[in-house]
């Protein structure tokens, strides 16, 4: 789907090369603030990286994983999408990213509400997992507050500044989907 409507004041806009300036400059501004969590940001330096990533992301011909731009009243909020989807077994990940100052809205919260749901409902999804660096309380709220299922710890999951993150994995299986 090119556009999810989550509430009046939120929508998913499928990500496209067009996207690549205000994506890349919500990075760059808010680049201290979301270097903490997020290994892709020390690699993005120049709007051609972010227009690199969404070529990658849109070019697959396939079933490709969808990555949505988040828009709150119009304002462009950060990116939320599938990655890893596995169509043979019915499963996929949820990763996400917002700005600093689209903190604390409710934003991600019912971003991942509606695309889980869009997962299970529409994408026949059977799985559905979400991996949060290990310390980062704000994002770790989301799975928690959504009913996932806290599955355990992929030690040193993901390399960044110089280290690496372990990784806590909650899950979520379509038939623990309430209405």
């Amino acid at each position: 789907m090119q556009h999810i409507r989550v509430n009046h004041k939120i929508r998913l806009e499928l990500i496209d090369s067009s996207m690549a300036d205000v994506v890349f400059q919500t990075i760059n501004r808010d680049r201290e603030f979301l270097k903490k969590w997020l290994p892709f940001v020390n690699y993005t330096s120049k709007v051609e990286d972010t227009k690199t990533f969404i070529e990658s992301i849109t070019q697959n011909s396939n079933k490709s994983d969808l990555v949505y731009t988040i828009w709150y009243n119009e304002e462009f909020a950060g990116l939320i999408g599938f990655k890893d989807t596995d169509w043979v077994n019915r499963k996929t990940e949820l990763g996400y990213w917002l700005a600093e100052n689209m903190q604390h809205k409710g934003i991600i919260t019912a971003c991942v509400e509606k695309l889980m749901r869009f997962a299970f409902q529409k994408q026949k999804m059977n799985r559905i997992q979400i991996k949060v660096a290990e310390g980062n309380l704000p994002s770790e709220k989301i799975p928690v507050k959504l009913g996932f299922m806290y599955e355990g710890t992929e030690r040193q999951g993901e390399q960044h500044n110089h280290g690496y993150h372990n990784l806590k994995i909650y899950s979520k299986l379509k038939h623990e989907l309430s209405d």
